[in-house]
């Protein structure tokens, strides 16, 4: 067998979409996404199973392992998860190369970035990966990778399994002036384009008793209604670029008195991806990533599409203006430490519909009708426009 030009093959992993698994059925979720989406996107799949010894079974498996320490085992384990995780993407009709991956994933997948136009992995699962790549603010893959990563969601805060449809209707971003706020705002009407779906911008106004609040104490209707004005001036002027790029693009703008991360979850219930952006450390990441009991990532009910600061930093540093489906300076997988392709063969067909029906039933996981973005004791001044598409500019209250 000839091997492969290690240039050619940093190539195709550019053109490529990362999604790691772990066996729960959280990850798996996370394939059919990854799988759907570089189906759609004309890229590329790669499945990645991590596992560290001596414990695999007690840190990165689930729970149907029992022997511990010994790597063959855990090797052999890898390539059966990856084998359903190929079958999984068979089914959306998306062929898919496989990895193994020894020791710490954490870093291992920061390092990946590198290479990848994007990262795929699932949450709320039980331990596992998507628990020690999520981890702390301070050591989340999503806060210091080098390019975006989706988080999947498997279930709802009360554990229903969320239905995830296969087309893209509707994308969400969260938006602000700052660097890393225009960064998703770009990507975000990148990938609603790409779609022909329909861009809902967001901009969150702090108030009294939140995180940077702009009034000390309850502020009147009147003054909180000339901040709202103010903040959708500016929102308008954000989106005005977007706007003359892709002129035939749906535009709704929202500007929501109260928290972002309160915004962004509830525009999580009727968006099929809600786009961020991260700052790194603290800022913006804490909102999106935070405890368990905060994280937009945690009570998010469609998938998050993160752009970490480093991405944008290494833009700036390139002094040029890319798309996400470029890469930075990359290092071929084989000269990654853990790093190990391997090729395995998808289950059979019908074990894949099994494990189709287990992380989505169709019959489950419908989501409830968005609740108001009122903000309990202050006046309801949530404002809403659409921007129209093609020559009819006109603001529509």
């Amino acid at each position: 067998m000839t091997e492969q030009d290690p240039a050619q093959s940093q190539e195709d992993e550019k053109k490529a979409v990362l999604v790691g698994v772990d066996g729960t059925d959280a990850s798996y979720k996370a394939v059919w996404w990854a799988a759907n989406y570089t189906k759609h996107a004309g890229l590329k799949l790669q499945i990645v199973c991590a596992y560290s010894l001596p414990s695999y079974a007690a840190v990165s498996f689930d729970a149907t392992y029992s022997a511990l320490g010994d790597d063959a085992v855990a090797h052999t384990d890898a390539q059966d998860i990856l084998a359903r995780a190929k079958a999984i993407a068979g089914e959306q009709g998306v062929e898919a190369s496989t990895l193994i991956v020894t020791g710490d994933p954490s870093s291992v997948f920061v390092e990946l970035s590198r290479n990848y136009h994007l990262i795929v992995i699932g949450n709320r699962g039980k331990g596992g990966l998507a628990e020690r790549l999520l981890g702390t603010t301070s050591s989340s893959l999503p806060a210091y990778a080098y390019c975006p990563i989706v988080v999947v969601p498997f279930t709802d805060d009360e554990d229903h399994l969320l239905h995830l449809n296969n087309t893209i209707h509707k994308v969400a971003v969260g938006s602000d002036e700052s660097k890393w706020g225009l960064k998703a705002l770009d990507i975000a009407a990148d990938f609603a384009q790409s779609w022909q779906a329909e861009l809902n911008v967001l901009s969150a106004v702090p108030i009294y008793g939140t995180m940077g609040g702009i009034f000390s104490v309850a502020p009147s209707q009147e003054d909180m209604q000339h901040v709202v004005d103010s903040y959708m001036d500016d929102l308008r002027a954000r989106v005005q670029p977007i706007r003359q790029r892709y002129p035939h693009l749906p535009i709704n703008l929202k500007v929501i008195p109260g928290s972002a991360v309160d915004a962004l979850t509830k525009a999580s219930g009727r968006n099929d991806v809600v786009v961020v952006g991260s700052r790194g450390r603290g800022g913006f990441t804490g909102l999106i990533l935070g405890s368990t009991s905060q994280g937009l990532i945690q009570h998010a009910t469609c998938p998050v599409y993160v752009v970490p600061r480093k991405y944008v930093l290494e833009e700036e540093k390139q002094n040029k203006t890319i798309r996400h489906a470029e890469v930075f300076s990359t290092k071929p997988l084989q000269k990654i430490e853990g790093v190990n392709p391997v090729k395995v063969e998808a289950v059979p067909n019908q074990q894949a519909v099994k494990l189709e029906h287990a992380i989505d039933p169709l019959q489950a996981g419908q989501k409830n009708p968005d609740q108001s973005d009122r903000t309990p004791g202050l006046p309801n001044l949530t404002k809403s426009v659409q921007e129209a598409p093609k020559d009819d500019q006109s603001d529509k209250e």
